[in-house]
């Protein structure tokens, strides 16, 4: 596949994710790491599909599909700081990533729906 810096991106956050999530300790914490590992990491698995996608339809549906679970992730990751779970520092840096990844997957929507 070719240098894609969306894929590399959202790779990378799916990373940084699963790290924060195993190192959370706080008991009861298990439902909300849960729901964000699933949507972080289903981010960039929506993206790397979106690039063998059958159809330009089927590549738009990708990407808004990464992009709602990039929204839910925002959420989660706001729930888990708001409740004490996570840093400011690692929520600053998760959500500065996340936000990235969102700008990228609305232009690319705006962009491919554009060119239909």
């Amino acid at each position: 596949m070719p240098d894609n810096k969306l894929v590399d991106f959202s790779l990378e956050f799916a990373k940084h994710i699963v790290t924060m999530v195993d190192g959370v300790k706080m008991p009861k914490s298990s439902y909300m790491l849960d729901q964000l590992a699933r949507s972080g990491t289903s981010i960039g698995a929506n993206i790397h599909e979106a690039q063998y996608a059958h159809s330009r339809a089927d590549f738009i549906a990708k990407f808004e599909i990464a992009l709602k679970e990039a929204n839910e992730t925002g959420y989660w990751l706001r729930l888990l700081y708001e409740t004490g779970r996570i840093s400011e520092e690692e929520y600053k840096k998760a959500e500065k990533e996340c936000g990235n990844i969102r700008r990228m997957l609305i232009s690319s929507c705006n962009t491919a729906k554009n060119n239909q």
